[in-house]
């Protein structure tokens, strides 16, 4: 999973607003009117999307900030109402600038990125009748959690990152009073999350709330100067730090703390899926959508599901009774008690994941005409947000390689954690997963800057799952625990068709949903509470892993079907990351037309 789906990320698609008329913003001109040439309306389009990136950029500054871009590093994203309606004019300003722009003529990259850009747009203005910004906090997400984990993000070389980082951390009690409006919003308009999610951020924040400033991870940064700062430099940052801490950053998560726990998690939602929620059938249609980028209704998705269930399921019992087990149950209950398949210490985990992907990166070029140059490693998820986060996930690195990219895995009681999935995990989260096609995104040139970051759930979970076969079929997975780990990964995206759309369209309980996993699967206990509590908070996002390696499967028949012996994986591979993610659509329209030049030998313009 990734860990961050970089789009356009506060400005364009999260902040989804109110009650806004797609009038024309007070925005620059691109001055398309007068431009007719190609080169003129190239220009133009370059110049517009550079436009709409940057401003992407200055209302978003904590991703500036993650992509190494430290013009903003002393700010906070205005996260009010106010700014939600006028991101959403800008937005619909943009709207019309690009459409007065005729792509005729122009490279089908450039076509691409306007079209990318415009669905973009186009998706806030609709998804803002679902006010999503009015519901800002869960176990999974908010603001009480990203805070401290951009810490990790930032890179400090010299004196202006800290006093950058200082007046960040003065700003925290406005972003936390603005939060707290939004979500009274919520309260009046019937936006509510459920309310035993709400309980474990109460937990999340109180555990921050109560630490020392010394102690608490938004003084990390203090840990260790570069050299370049001196020590009486050092003094004044540590002591301007810790007292911002003090005064600013712990009363602020003290307050946010009380108001949970008198007034918002009483009023938590008791149902739990989307259907629940003001116009909760098209809200939940609608994520539908985002995450798939596909037109699939909720039935037909939980029908895909179980017979994904069905196909994955029959495969992991054949596995099983080579190794002398007579049905799924018997080998969860099995392995639940050997030793050998769950790690002694949180080191050995990490370990496990190391090692798995070192024995991947020598094998990339059977697969990959082009290799990502991006370091990457292999982390521990915080101490405070992993009892409540996936097994494992991935953090991007800044486009210049200077902070790499991470692998981060969830140590929580690691000794109930299997080892038979860390095979698995580590090709989807690192190579030849996330990590190869994020940052082979981030290094491509001559596209707009936003086409590096923009990410679609289908598609970057998509691979992500798609690579994990990728393993089988140059020879890993050796230990049939590891092979069986593989296809209960595979089962896992499966079950998560049935169960996200049970909970959110056929009105499941969680036992239900906790129920079906038991049934079908050996996914250790702490690993499905967890992710059933995920898929309560964050509706539609798990359908993309499936629907997009589904997809990515597809083609790739496809291609095989149509070229016969002139087939090239290298060559689908590379086809399929060349332009960063896109709508699962657009890559099949795209993948069409690559498959037509192989059988001509036609040049790629």
């Amino acid at each position: 999973m990734r860990r961050i789906s970089l789009g356009l990320v506060a400005g364009l698609t999260l902040m989804n607003g109110t009650n806004v008329l797609p009038v024309r913003a007070e925005v620059q001109t691109a001055a398309t009117s007068s431009a007719t040439s190609v080169a003129e309306r190239s220009k133009a389009l370059s110049k517009l999307l550079s436009q709409i990136w940057e401003d992407t950029l200055k209302h978003s500054p904590e991703l500036a900030s993650t992509l190494g871009d430290k013009r903003y590093n002393d700010q906070l994203s205005d996260y009010s109402a106010q700014e939600v309606n006028a991101s959403l004019a800008r937005g619909a300003g943009y709207i019309q600038q690009l459409s007065e722009i005729d792509t005729a003529g122009l490279s089908e990259q450039e076509q691409l990125s306007k079209d990318l850009m415009l669905r973009s747009l186009i998706d806030a203005q609709e998804g803002s009748r679902f006010k999503e910004w009015e519901m800002p906090v869960n176990q999974y997400d908010g603001l009480h959690t990203s805070l401290p984990q951009l810490v990790n993000q930032l890179q400090f070389n010299g004196v202006k990152d800290y006093d950058d980082y200082i007046a960040r951390l003065k700003k925290i009690p406005k972003a936390f009073s603005q939060i707290r409006t939004n979500m009274e919003f919520g309260m009046d308009d019937g936006r509510m999350p459920p309310q035993f999610l709400l309980e474990k951020a109460v937990v999340q924040a109180e555990t921050l709330a109560n630490q020392k400033a010394a102690d608490s991870p938004f003084s990390l940064p203090l840990k260790k100067f570069p050299k370049s700062v001196t020590a009486a430099d050092q003094k004044r940052i540590s002591d301007e730090m810790l007292s911002a801490i003090e005064t600013d950053v712990l009363p602020s998560y003290q307050r946010f703390v009380k108001f949970l726990k008198v007034q918002y998690v009483p009023k938590g939602r008791k149902d739990l899926g989307a259907w629940a929620l003001p116009d909760g059938e098209a809200y939940y249609a609608y994520r539908i959508r985002q995450s798939t980028t596909l037109n699939k209704s909720a039935a037909e998705i939980h029908q895909i599901g179980l017979d994904e269930v069905k196909r994955d399921e029959a495969e992991m019992l054949a596995i099983i009774h080579k190794m002398g087990f007579a049905d799924l149950q018997s080998f969860s209950a099995a392995l639940k008690t050997n030793p050998k398949e769950h790690p002694t210490s949180k080191d050995q985990l990490l370990e496990a994941y190391r090692g798995y992907i070192a024995q991947m990166k020598p094998r990339l070029p059977e697969l990959f005409g082009r290799l990502p140059k991006a370091p990457l490693e292999v982390v521990a998820i915080p101490s405070y947000i992993e009892k409540g986060k996936a097994p494992a996930y991935y953090e991007q690195g800044t486009p210049d390689g200077s902070r790499p990219g991470r692998v981060n895995i969830n140590t929580y009681n690691f000794a109930d954690r299997s080892l038979a999935s860390v095979e698995v995990v580590a090709y989807h989260e690192g190579l030849p997963g996330h990590h190869l096609q994020i940052s082979i995104a981030q290094e491509l040139t001559g596209i707009p800057e936003f086409r590096k970051q923009l990410g679609y759930t289908a598609y970057t979970e998509g691979w992500g799952l798609y690579s994990e076969r990728l393993g089988k079929e140059i020879g890993f997975y050796k230990d049939p625990y590891s092979d069986y780990g593989r296809l209960e990964a595979d089962m896992w995206r499966a079950i998560r068709l049935v169960v996200d759309t049970g909970v959110h369209s056929q009105h499941w309980t969680r036992q239900q949903m906790v129920d079906y996993f038991h049934a079908h699967s050996a996914i250790d206990e702490t690993t499905i509470q967890a992710e059933v509590d995920r898929y309560i908070a964050w509706p539609g996002q798990a359908l993309g892993y499936k629907m997009g390696q589904l997809k990515l499967l597809e083609l790739r028949q496809k291609a095989q079907a149509a070229l016969g012996t002139k087939f090239d994986l290298r060559a689908f591979h590379d086809e399929v990351l060349d332009s960063g993610a896109l709508p699962l659509d657009v890559l099949d329209e795209r993948v069409g037309r690559w498959i037509e030049r192989e059988k001509t030998g036609a040049v790629k313009e």
